[in-house]
């Protein structure tokens, strides 16, 4: 996890869907051990992989504690709220919305839109001398970004002007000093990273939902508060450029020969830059000028942004809030200029080996093989290949190489196991068995066996007769056991089992007649011992009887002639 970046993924709830690697156009994501995490050197924060996560897993940097502590160590802070506010704050005032954060503690509240009224202005005095060419927006940081890493060839497309962001936090300071902190406060991923190259512009980025949370701590009430005035002056026609084409709607002159086009979301400005012949523009002598936002639809479909926040009432609050003024011929008095500088992502050296050794490692031998499924993230194995060899990718996420590696390890389990297995579908017929469970059956059902090689399809109470715990466990679920069942000539224990509830159910055969045989047995030599024991005690007892009786008869004998004498003789004794 690198919470330093402002996107990052916490591992513990990730689940390994992939989804973020499917959406992610930068394919700026490495899977280890099952768990994603975002390539800082890759990505380019656009937030695609925080919007579709399914897991909650891939989050935003906060920057609160930041914020908080400019408050506490008594730094002047003032806030550029974007324009998509209309879809995060809905029945909220500006002017509520700037009371709260007055309550936070914040100097002052100002709107984003101001400065993008100044990038309007600046962007539409260069294109009216600029030569004839195609020239891309600066307004979007996240598409800068794509261009400057991915398409730099196209970067000196990019007119020299910067954000509205910088431009809005470049007039606050011009207009409350250079002590003043602006904190930028959106729907954006990307400013977090504006932030962290411009510290001196802007000193950090808020997403709505922080701010949410920010007041509900702070037990802020935006409906009960008196609506405070923005500073230092509303803004105009620069509030709709939360919209898709809503900077062009802020250029367009109809005197000029300019075209304007607009394009949302990474993936289609990709398929534009590649279609786009800059060459034919230019010596049709015209100009063709891309507004390139990188979330699909604009800022109103931020990765912060909650969901509807681009519904149809939204963008129709929007406009309304707007004016229908050009930003041309705006005097501008802050220095708006800025130069983009290439930051390539380099390819790695991969050659036609490398990949045939890669895809053979998920058992990919062949292009048949090559079923481009896309369960990977990725949109076709060669690209898998190339991923997993540049230690973004595991084996485990090809599906089809699962599958196949789980098949076999169940079928080499079902196979050896010393015992019989049967697996059946939910009409109770066999899906699935071992030689052994067809030896328990018969003769005739294990020639089958070994001629078709399997007994899938056969109805399993023509082969057994237990198939009432089968039918239980199907529709109960859970196991069931029975021991000693007889059948015919045989004992079997029984163990069922179900796989998926009501659909697959499985059982376990031991065959234990021999087992029972002999312990019959030698039960049986053990009854005998003790009946031959119990005889032998008795004869003993019998024999130690007799001779106790003789030997007191004998005994009586002797002391009887003892005595005789001397009754007989009563003067012996004298």
């Amino acid at each position: 996890m690198n919470a330093d970046f402002p996107i990052y993924t916490t591992p513990n709830e990730c689940q390994d869907c992939y989804k973020c690697v499917r959406h992610c156009s930068c394919k700026a994501i490495r899977i280890v051990n099952a768990r994603a995490a975002v390539i800082p050197e890759l990505c380019v924060s656009c937030g695609e992989c925080v919007r579709v996560c399914p897991a909650h897993a891939k989050k935003i940097r906060s920057d609160l504690a930041r914020a908080q502590f400019l408050l506490s160590e008594g730094k002047k802070l003032y806030a550029s709220i974007a324009p998509s506010w209309i879809g995060c704050f809905k029945g909220v005032s500006l002017g509520a919305l700037a009371a709260g954060l007055k309550r936070l503690g914040f100097a002052g509240v100002g709107e984003t839109a101001l400065g993008a009224q100044i990038v309007s202005a600046e962007t539409g005095r260069f294109l009216q001398t600029a030569p004839p060419g195609v020239y891309i927006s600066s307004a979007c940081p996240s598409a800068v970004d794509f261009i400057a890493k991915y398409h730099p060839e196209w970067l000196s497309a990019i007119v020299p002007v910067t954000s509205p962001v910088i431009a809005h936090s470049r007039l606050l300071h011009q207009k409350y000093g250079n002590d003043a902190k602006v904190v930028f406060i959106g729907p954006c991923a990307a400013k977090k990273l504006e932030a962290d190259r411009k510290p001196g512009d802007l000193a950090l980025a808020l997403t709505f939902p922080v701010l949410t949370d920010w007041l509900e701590s702070a037990h802020v009430d935006l409906g009960a508060l008196e609506s405070e005035p923005v500073v230092p002056v509303p803004a105009e026609e620069g509030r709709c450029y939360s919209l898709e084409g809503g900077m062009n709607d802020t250029l367009r002159d109809v005197s000029g020969d300019t075209r304007y086009i607009a394009v949302s979301g990474i993936s289609e400005l990709t398929r534009l830059l590649g279609r786009v012949n800059a060459d034919d523009i230019r010596r049709g002598g015209g100009k063709l000028f891309i507004e390139a936002l990188a979330c699909p639809g604009g800022c109103v479909n931020g990765p912060a942004m909650p969901h509807g926040s681009s519904s149809i009432d939204v963008v129709m609050n929007t406009v309304a809030v707007g004016s229908t003024r050009s930003s041309l011929g705006r005097e501008v008095t802050i220095d708006a200029s800025e130069l983009h500088y290439s930051r390539p992502v380099v390819p790695s050296t991969i050659t036609e080996s490398d990949i045939r050794a890669a895809l053979a490692s998920v058992g990919k031998f062949s292009v048949a093989d090559e079923l481009n499924c896309g369960g990977c993230g990725y949109n076709t194995c060669r690209e898998f290949a190339r991923a997993k060899l540049d230690g973004k990718a595991e084996s485990s996420m090809c599906l089809s190489y699962l599958r196949k590696i789980s098949e076999k390890t169940s079928t080499a389990l079902i196979k050896y196991i010393p015992v019989g297995v049967v697996l059946v579908n939910s009409e109770l017929r066999v899906t699935e068995c071992n030689r052994h469970f067809a030896e328990l059956c018969g003769e005739e059902t294990l020639r089958t066996y070994d001629a078709c090689g399997n007994l899938n399809g056969a109805i399993l109470s023509t082969l057994v007769d237990f198939t009432d715990l089968v039918e239980s466990v199907m529709a109960n679920g859970g196991e069931l056991e029975r021991f000693n069942q007889t059948s015919g000539d045989r004992i079997f224990n029984i163990s069922v089992f179900s796989i998926t509830p009501g659909q697959t159910a499985g059982a376990v055969v031991q065959d234990v007649t021999r087992s029972e045989l002999q312990r019959e047995q030698v039960a049986e030599k053990a009854r005998e011992v003790i009946r031959k024991n119990v005889m032998t005690v008795q004869k003993i007892a019998r024999c130690l009887g007799e001779h106790m009786a003789d030997t007191e008869i004998l005994l009586n004998e002797v002391a009887g002639a003892y005595s005789k004498p001397a009754e007989n003789n009563p003067e012996q004794d004298k």
